[in-house]
């Protein structure tokens, strides 16, 4: 976690003001968040993270002028470090589904605790996701017309890589895998990150989305 020095910068996207101005003040009551910025459409979104360089986003899915979606997809174009949260009321919601696709890091309903949302921040800064892989599976469930053909890189996983991959994609942890494989979790955290660098994903929430685009789930 970062020291008070360096609070984790926070870029709030929603249409709504008064939503707004109440995450604002859950995120600037955690000592070690910071709001660098807070808009009301998608398209003011580019421009602000393009601006201010947040290291996380909340990003509302449904937006005038350019929703949720598309700025996920024009910001991670521009700045794939940056760490995007998206927020919607359904639960399986297919908007959801797409900017997961697109490289957000899960999503949240907004109605989620104080704790939740600042949680969700820390995580999301960590590298990992705010969904569980399960429900991630459930949600993209349906969502590729066809699996698509495997990229060359995926040959250079090894066959316990691969075995990753799938495992992943089911929604086990770490410790989960670990149990099943009779080895180490260090061992299984080792598998995990080549499988990251030669698949050349960010997270663990971009391989369950690599399994589902490649007929691999």
């Amino acid at each position: 976690m970062p020291s008070l020095a360096e609070p984790i910068g926070v870029l709030l996207v929603d249409d709504q003001d008064a939503y707004r101005d109440a995450i604002a003040v859950i995120v600037d009551a955690d000592p070690n968040l910071r709001v660098v910025g807070s808009v009301a459409d998608g398209a003011s979104g580019v421009a602000a993270a393009r601006d201010v360089r947040p290291d996380v986003i909340l990003m509302d899915i449904r937006m005038p002028i350019m929703d949720g979606v598309e700025a996920t997809r024009r910001i991670l174009a521009e700045r794939p470090e940056t760490k995007i949260i998206v927020l919607t009321t359904f639960n399986l919601d297919d908007r959801a589904a797409t900017a997961i696709r697109h490289g957000a890091c899960g999503f949240l309903l907004k109605q989620c605790t104080p704790s939740q949302l600042t949680g969700a921040v820390h995580t999301v800064h960590d590298g990992n996701a705010v969904l569980a892989p399960g429900d991630l599976g459930t949600l993209l469930a349906g969502s590729f017309a066809a699996a698509e053909s495997l990229p060359p890189s995926y040959a250079h996983l090894t066959d316990r890589e691969r075995d990753m991959v799938g495992l992943l994609a089911r929604g086990l942890s770490n410790a989960e895998i670990a149990g099943e494989l009779f080895v180490e979790e260090s061992t299984v955290k080792s598998h995990v990150g080549a499988v990251l660098r030669k698949l050349e994903l960010r997270d663990r929430v971009q391989v369950v989305v690599f399994a589902h685009r490649h007929g691999l789930a």
